[in-house]
């Protein structure tokens, strides 16, 4: 369930850390997750909540994110200026976001060695939808794609099975793959 709120909200992180991670390093952080979520169900579950500040004037939304703020606004497609992030920009971004740390994460447990990769998501809107210039034309994404460029230690069949793998552990893979409950709010 979604729960869509106009208020603003400061997401905060931990201090920024690029230490590389090793196998042990994952399985340590790892491992008293699994059994709290193993003794207490519940706990394994986190509502995530992030709030905007809507900017009619400027047709925009102000959101924060872990790099500061940024406003979110039309596409090209359906009257914006290109200044403004645009939702389904940001949307196959999380996406992408998601996917390359879960292959990071199953690579390493995995013990492939990812020399170098890549990770590219696309998808196809028809603007005619969500302009209401044609009512039978889908509005939201029809199809989404998301394309790997890895070149790793691995045979292609482990490799597969690593792609496989990232998709069932991808939280907005499963999210955008599987029907969802959406439940909107006004307060």
């Amino acid at each position: 369930m979604v729960l869509i709120y106009a208020v603003l909200s400061i997401l905060t992180y931990s201090p920024v850390n690029h230490n590389s991670m090793d196998l042990e390093t994952l399985r340590n952080r790892q491992a008293p997750l699994k059994q709290q979520y193993t003794d207490d169900p519940n706990s394994g579950i986190h509502t995530m909540r992030v709030s905007g500040v809507v900017q009619q004037s400027d047709l925009a939304i102000e959101l924060p994110t872990h790099a500061g703020s940024i406003q979110a606004g039309l596409h090209p497609a359906a009257g914006g200026d290109g200044t403004m992030a645009c939702s389904g920009d940001m949307l196959l971004e999380a996406l992408i976001g998601c996917a390359g740390v879960t292959l990071s994460a199953v690579s390493l447990s995995m013990g492939i060695k990812v020399n170098q990769g890549g990770i590219t998501a696309e998808g196809d809107l028809d603007f005619k939808g969500t302009l209401g210039v044609d009512r039978e034309s889908p509005i939201g994404f029809k199809q989404i794609r998301l394309r790997f460029d890895l070149d790793t230690d691995a045979d292609q069949e482990t490799e597969a099975k690593l792609i496989s793998l990232t998709e069932r552990y991808c939280v907005i893979y499963q999210t955008l793959a599987t029907a969802n409950d959406i439940q909107t709010v006004v307060d």
